[in-house]
């Protein structure tokens, strides 16, 4: 628990919520909070937010309560003015992601779309927990992860170029290069997302057969699509072969470093393969699958949502702000931004909230000066500070700290 040493009004501890996917981890984010894994569980996402799906808990005056209705409660004086005109509610969903087991390849829709697809949905009937519900809000899904740990993840199309140069030395997969040359990204993704599954079966089987031997015997590199697909049939005790194989050739695969950044904006299709990071979106869970899943997959969907369009990636490693210890990975999301803090005995941070933040230290020990209050901030702990709060953050020793907000310009 976070040591209160005097009542707060201005800033508030927050706890998140936990999700239990398979693809989880077991250790990472249950030492991260400090939390016993007895269960044995994947503990897969650590949220901090006010989604419906898992809103987090506040403590105040009155007690324990959800993030949601704290903020319903005066939103203009705890969303900050702004952010309570734009959105209403708070506009972003933290997380901390272990990922174990690779995730499924997904596109996220605009705003535009996700209102039409979620109308369209509540006029079929569709519950919002149906397993073949598509949107589950009216909201889109832009999002940045930065890398905990050495990350992996697949992002965007390849350029042309690359693209023709693994159709042509993948000997299983050459004859998809005229659909490519003659119909484009779209011609090529749409061919093999409607393809049935028997035909997916017969045309991956001969690649199946070739790779699978050379990952168990750890003759393939990590840079390589051979790698992942491979991989992602180890994961599987299905005798179907999953079509997400086939974008694991069309796609970018990066590796980031830890405290490097990617962005991913709506109809950007993407997976993570492996690794730690911590994430911040929209607050939102529209997601449009694409294979790598067991889960929903609607073709139509996901080809109306989808850029079709080579793309060269991004890393980011922030704007650094060394007089306040702060670096911000600015991106052209109006829902969000994040920055991290780092501490140590030299080095203060002072900042006034333009908007609501949430705060959680990845590592280390801070202390939270709020006029003559203080807050004592430990390893996974995470705090709240309502809009228009000035603050200042020192550490005794070290402290790693990320921060979500919302940018000045909303």
């Amino acid at each position: 628990m976070i040591a209160i040493e005097n009542r707060l009004d201005s800033i508030f501890q927050i706890v998140g919520k936990i999700q239990n996917y398979d693809w989880g981890g077991k250790k990472f984010i249950p030492y991260l909070i400090s939390e016993d894994n007895t269960t044995n569980s994947n503990y897969a996402e650590y949220w901090l937010g006010a989604h419906l799906k898992a809103p987090s808990l506040i403590k105040t005056k009155k007690g324990i309560i959800s993030l949601n209705q704290f903020l319903s409660q005066k939103p203009i004086e705890k969303l900050g003015l702004n952010v309570a005109n734009s959105f209403g509610k708070l506009p972003y969903l933290f997380k901390v992601l272990d990922v174990n087991k690779m995730l499924s390849i997904q596109v996220h829709p605009t705003k535009e779309a996700a209102e039409i697809g979620y109308n369209n949905e509540n006029k079929k009937g569709i519950l919002l927990t149906a397993k073949n519900r598509n949107y589950k809000d009216k909201n889109h899904k832009p999002e940045i992860m930065v890398a905990l740990s050495d990350f992996w993840l697949l992002h965007g199309f390849l350029e042309r170029k690359k693209l023709i140069k693994n159709l042509s030395e993948t000997k299983e997969l050459n004859f998809l290069l005229s659909t490519f040359i003659n119909g484009g990204y779209y011609e090529l993704y749409r061919t093999v997302m409607e393809y049935t599954q028997e035909e997916v079966n017969n045309i991956l089987k001969p690649l199946v057969e070739r790779i699978l031997p050379k990952f168990l015997n750890n003759e393939l590199d990590k840079s390589s699509p051979e790698y992942w697909s491979a991989k992602s049939l180890k994961s599987t005790g299905s005798t179907d072969i999953d079509r997400g194989i086939f974008s694991i050739y069309f796609f970018n695969i990066l590796n980031v470093s830890k405290g490097e950044a990617v962005f991913q904006d709506a109809g950007v299709p993407h997976a993570y393969l492996e690794g730690k990071n911590i994430e911040l979106m929209a607050n939102s869970d529209n997601v449009l699958r694409g294979g790598l899943t067991t889960k929903h997959i609607d073709v139509v969907e996901l080809l109306k949502n989808t850029k079709f369009e080579e793309t060269i990636p991004e890393i980011l490693n922030g704007n650094k702000n060394e007089l306040n210890s702060e670096v911000i990975y600015n991106t052209t999301a109006k829902d969000f931004e994040l920055s991290k803090i780092e501490l140590d005995k030299s080095k203060t941070h002072n900042s006034i909230s333009n908007s609501v933040e949430i705060l959680i230290a990845l590592n280390g020990f801070a202390t939270i000066h709020q006029n003559d209050k203080k807050y004592k901030l430990k390893k996974g702990q995470s705090i709240l500070i309502k809009a228009n709060t000035s603050y200042t953050i020192t550490s005794n020793k070290t402290v790693e700290i990320y921060k979500a907000s919302v940018p000045t310009q909303n």
